[in-house]
This record gives C-alpha cells, structure tokens and sequence, in this order.
C-alpha cells in the first residue's frame, strides 16, 4: 500500500476477489499474499480498479487537507474548474457553483476549458505546419501514460503539446501572478499525476467526489447558493474548448480554426477500444494527415472516474453541447508556447522460454492443454497469461479457481483415506461421491470388490452397500443436524457418525467397529481414564468438605474460647459457687 500515489489498496479491505485484475486494461495489479496492490511504474490511473471493486478496497489518494492548507498559505487561490461541471451538477447555474466553491475559501474559479481553446490552437498550428502523417492528441494524461508505458514506439506521433490543464495554469500565472495558487476541480484521477509532476504549476488535483464531500461537511449545497454579481468566471468565460468533455469536442475546436480538407479527423474513447485503434495504426496510409483525438473514459470525460453515476451518456453529453452552443471561437493562435516533452517509460516484459511457461503451468495443476480452462476467473483471460504473471511476480498460484478446487479436493482425499476408520461421503441421491478402504472393508467382501476395481466407488449406490441409508436421508432432509449411535451391522458393532457438509446436498460418515480387539483395547483404556478422572474428582470434592467442615470447627471453637477468655472472673466464681448448691 503506497497513499502517496493517486490510486492504492486499503490491504485490510481486500477480499481477493481479482476483480480488478480481470477489470484493469493494463494488468497493473499485483497480488502478493492474496492482496491485489496497484503497480504504480505500471498503472495509468484511468481509475477502473477504482469503480469496480466490490468493496472499496480501491482508494483514490484524498487531497482535500493539502487545499485546505493551501488556502491558509496563500490569500489567493483559484480553481481550475473542468468543462464537464455542466454534468456533475446538471441545472445548476455556473454562477452558483462559483459562489459555492468561494464559500469553501476560494478566491476565484476559472474554466479549464480555457486552456484546452489554447492547446486547440497550437494543435492547429501543428497541423498546418506538419506533413503527412499520423497525430495523436495529447490531452488525456491518461492515455499519454498508455503511449508512455506500453507504446513508446507511437511518441513521435503524439502532438508535443501541453494538456489543457497544464495549459491553463499557464495561463492564470500569466494573467493573476506567479505568486497565485491552482487547484483544479474535475472528474479525472490522473489529474493528481499531473499536479505530482508540476507541482510549481498545479499545486493540487481534486475529483468531483472529494468536492462533493466537503460541500456536504460544510452544509453547502450549490443548486441553493444565492450568487453575488462577482460570482463569474476569470478572467473570461471559456469558448469553444467547453466541447472537450465529449468525444469530438477537441476535433471540433481544431478544424473550426482552420481550412483544413487534406486532415482526417477521428475520435476514439475507452481504453479497451483504445488498444485495438493504436494496434492497428501502422496500417493508416502516411500520404494523408490523421488526427486522432483519444480519450480514456469512454463517451469522453463526462464519463470520468470521479464522476457522479446519475445519467447515460447521450444525456451528458446533450448537457455538454447546451451549455457550449453560444460560446464563440476567439483565439486563432495560442497566446503563449505550449510545447513539452514527452520521454518514454517502456515498462520492459521478461521473456521466459516454453519450457519456463510449462513449469509455471505444471504449478496450476495444469499439465495438458486440456486442463487450461480458460475460465477467466483469476482475472486473466487465459491460463498461460496467469502462468507468466507468476513469473513476473505479479500473481499468485490461488488465483487459480480450478487449482484450488484440486487442491481442496486432494486433502480432503488425502484426509479420508488416511484415516483409521471407515469413512463416506453420499450426495443427495444417496450415491457415494467418494469413500476409503476401510469403509469397503466393513461392508464386506463384495463391496472390497467394488473399491478394488473403482477406488473411492464414486458414483455407486449407497442403498445397494448399507443397510441404515435411511440415516443418512434423515440428515440430508435436514430432520436432524446429525446421528451419532452404535448400530449392528452383520457381527460388528459399528458406532456411527452421520453429519451435513453441505446442507440438502452432501453428508459425510465415520464408522468404527468398536468389537475389534484394538478398538476394544482403546475403548477399556479410555474408559479406565474416565474412572480415574472421576475418582479425583471425588476425592477432590471430599477434600474440599472435610477441610470446609474443618474450618468451620475450628471457627466455632475458637469462638468458645475467646468468649471464656473475656468473661469477667465474678462470673466465673459465681459458676463455681453454684456448682456447690
């Protein structure tokens, strides 16, 4: 667990579900001593793991403290308020969100959508001035991450210009001072990644939820905020950069700034959808210009991780496109240099050979191709990518459902057929799932027979082999939770245990000749043992009432004599006196 990076496991609350290993579209998850811990060098904190952990042991890291001791330090401090706030806050008019964010201790809130208008600019440039060829946006830190880690190959591709954000802290410090403080306000996680690496720009990164949470521990509820005349966004309202949330949005401010007929736009949103668009992009011809605007969160940031879940899509995005319908374009080129560099972090795969694979797979149990299931259930989609996160040391052999079942199953084998007495096991329809020699041995010579040819006789009826099945039917009906007794069965004396193991559907039962000479040897011993206890018990009991009657004796004598000790000697010569009479 490591709450410094933006996303971590509570360990304590992980229930190694592997929920979200099958759910994490990069398999950064690491499970080691059946916790599932996010690989950070391998995350790209789009936040998956986050929204579908059954149980919240997924945390994104909580900055609302550091905001808060950033608005003690600094007298101003502004927010940089994500172009989707029209959905998280869907009716609410901007100026009462402004007064909102002020009560918390704000001194002003500005549109990120004024940034992403300056990186529409300079990605207009970009194209104009470029050649044929493939560009690949650079607004999602997410999907940059992607590139970063996994595709280095495509760097070039990506346009080498800020995010919108980075861009419009530019921005404020151009127009408020260097000296001003920058919190951004949105639905994104990677965000905090962002304002980790450019502290001296960003100082914090907050979700949606965490601003929710302390609207609600302040008593703030924006749709009831009264708005001030002052409560508008510096230093301008943003124009069309408010269409970024949506898939499109950035290509839309980008080709209305320029005639651009020889460039292809496209949009492509969902990092599984994501990873088929950049596997295929070495088949896009190069004798053409094609600008792929990608997105992380499918449908666009409106769908973010930090997002209130309270309507589809389409709804969203309509919201997005009503809110930006008026705005017009006013920058035709950016006002400040917006170019960055972007270094590779290749996460580099160990190669390990079949045979190393064979023998990883041979520890899940699995030595024919038959036995890998495929099942999918450890999180994996298939049993050799398991076997090779084991050699990675990001997985755990228990992840494997089937090996686990085969594990369970060979002790319990192991424990039954180990054991000294007859032991069975019969499902509901009283036929016998398995059972051990001594069992075979009990019933008789024909049913050895039947174990001999078929060991365990899984499968055989226990009707046709045991006389007092109707035992066991009582406990499987659930007429009692279990039988213990000593039946005859032909010339034995068998004492018996019948018990559930799964109720309706499997009993277990132990029997034991008791009339075999060292059972009978073992039953005298016991029973020895119990007289001897219960003859200590006896004599400790008689102890402990003859030193109780003891001690009241001596109590009651004592007292006699302490009386005759204090009684005046008149008394005492009168007694004598009498005695003469």
């Amino acid at each position: 667990m490591n709450i410094l990076q933006p996303i971590f496991t509570e360990l304590a609350q992980c229930q190694d579900c592997y929920k979200c290993v099958r759910e994490c579209p990069v398999k950064a998850i690491q499970v080691v001593n059946d916790s599932a811990m996010v690989m950070s060098d391998r995350c790209v904190y789009c936040g998956t793991c986050v929204n579908t952990c059954p149980v919240g042991a997924k945390k994104v890291r909580d900055d609302l403290g550091r905001v808060k001791l950033l608005l003690k330090r600094k007298e101003r401090v502004v927010v940089s308020l994500a172009p989707s706030f029209v959905t998280e806050w869907p009716g609410v008019d901007p100026a009462r969100i402004i007064r909102s964010l002020k009560l918390l201790g704000f001194w002003g809130v500005s549109e990120t959508s004024l940034g992403a208008e300056q990186v529409s600019a300079a990605c207009a440039e970009t194209l104009e001035e470029g050649g044929p060829g493939v560009y690949i946006s650079s607004t999602c830190p997410t999907v940059v991450e992607l590139i970063r880690r996994y595709h280095s190959e495509l760097l070039p591709n990506v346009v080498h210009i800020q995010s919108p954000l980075q861009a419009h802290t530019v921005l404020l410090r151009e127009t408020f001072g260097d000296d001003i403080g920058v919190v951004f306000v949105g639905p994104c996680i990677s965000k905090k990644l962002e304002s980790d690496e450019r502290p001296d720009r960003l100082h914090v990164a907050l979700g949606f939820r965490e601003v929710r949470r302390w609207f609600e521990d302040r008593g703030i509820d924006p749709a009831r905020e009264t708005p001030q005349p002052e409560d508008v966004f510096i230093p301008r309202r943003a124009s069309e950069g408010a269409l970024y949330p949506v898939d499109g949005g950035m290509n839309r401010g980008i080709a209305a700034r320029f005639d651009a007929p020889d460039v292809r736009f496209m949009a492509f949103s969902g990092l599984e959808n994501l990873k088929r668009v950049i596997d295929g992009l070495h088949e896009l011809t190069q004798d053409k210009k094609v600008f792929l605007e990608l997105l992380a969160c499918e449908g666009g940031c409106v769908n973010g991780p930090e997002t209130e879940r309270n309507c589809g899509t389409a709804v969203r995005a309509l919201r997005v496109f009503d809110y930006a319908q008026d705005l017009k374009i006013r920058n035709q080129r950016p006002d400040f240099d917006l170019s960055r560099a972007l270094a590779a972090a290749q996460i580099v795969h160990a190669e390990h050979d079949a045979e190393a694979i064979t023998q990883s797979l041979w520890r899940l149990g699995k030595q024919v191709i038959e036995e890998e299931l495929n099942c999918g259930g450890c999180g994996y989609d298939t049993c050799r990518n398991l076997a090779v996160a084991m050699l990675d040391g990001r997985a755990e052999p228990n992840m494997c459902v089937s090996y686990m079942r085969k594990l369970a199953l060979n002790k319990a084998n192991a424990l039954i057929h180990a054991m000294p007495s007859g032991a069975v096991i019969v499902n509901e329809h009283l036929n016998i799932v398995d059972c051990n020699r001594k069992f075979a041995e009990l019933m008789g010579e024909e049913t050895q027979t039947i174990f001999e040819a078929k060991p365990g006789m899984d499968g055989a009826d226990l009707r046709k082999v045991l006389t007092f099945h109707d035992l066991f039917t009582r406990v499987l009906r659930g007429d009692v939770d279990s039988i213990r007794k000593d039946l005859r069965y032909k010339s034995q004396i068998l004492r018996t245990v019948i018990f559930p193991i799964e109720a309706g559907h499997l009993v277990g039962g132990i029997l034991q000749d008791i009339t075999e000479p060292a059972v009978q040897r073992e039953r005298i011993m016991q029973q020895a043992q119990d007289v001897i206890r219960k003859n200590l018990t006896t004599v400790q009991q008689i102890a402990y009432l003859l030193g109780e009657n003891a001690a009241d004796t001596e109590l009651m004598l004592n007292g006699i004599m302490d009386s005759y000790r204090l009684a005046p000697p008149n008394d005492a010569a009168s007694s004598r006196g009498s005695g003469h009479v």
